[in-house]
């Protein structure tokens, strides 16, 4: 059940952040409950995409047969990598996901990290930078972590940003175990 959800999440968030280069961010959640009303409300559709017996280019005809005239092209290829991966079956819950997450707006809760307080400046050039990354309004909460070294962390959703020294040094210690030496 929770690998589901896990799955669900990652998909909306990776869909809505491809419809966001697009046709936009508010249309491809729009869009998505459009699609999931088609799906959930078509017992047969739902059943045709997810059914073994049926390949995946004939699918690809019905999605674009279905989807074609009112939907967009990330759409319809969103569904069509749903069903490549065998996850359509999930579409419903990608799509509940996303709804009850972006409905009041597509701000997202941020953790930033750092070994030290940091002067509010940095912190507005560290939102901004990772606003324009994510393409999505961030809200901001600030975590002292002694452990970090140096420099930040920042965790949005499940997106994990990390320019600590901490990890730095990890990565390095990493690499100094895996060298061979001839």
């Amino acid at each position: 059940m929770i690998k589901e959800e896990i799955v669900a999440k990652r998909y909306a968030d990776a869909f809505l952040d491809y419809a966001k280069e697009g046709v936009g961010f508010e249309k491809g959640l729009e869009e998505l409950q459009e699609a999931k009303r088609v799906i959930r409300d078509n017992k047969d559709l739902r059943d045709f995409l997810e059914s073994l017996e049926f390949t995946n280019t004939e699918k690809y005809g019905v999605v674009d047969s279905v989807f074609g005239g009112f939907f967009s092209g990330e759409i319809r290829d969103f569904i069509k990598l749903l069903i490549e991966n065998r996850r359509i079956g999930l579409f419903i819950d990608i799509a509940e996901y996303a709804r009850v997450t972006y409905s009041h707006g597509i701000e997202t809760d941020a953790v930033l990290k750092t070994s030290y307080p940091l002067d509010t400046k940095y912190i507005e050039d560290i939102k901004n930078a990772l606003e324009n990354k994510t393409g999505r309004k961030l809200h901001m909460y600030i975590q002292l972590e002694p452990d970090l070294v140096g420099g930040v962390s920042a965790k949005i959703g499940n997106l994990i940003i990390d320019g600590s020294v901490k990890k730095r040094l990890e990565d390095l210690k990493y690499k100094l175990h895996t060298l061979k030496v001839a």
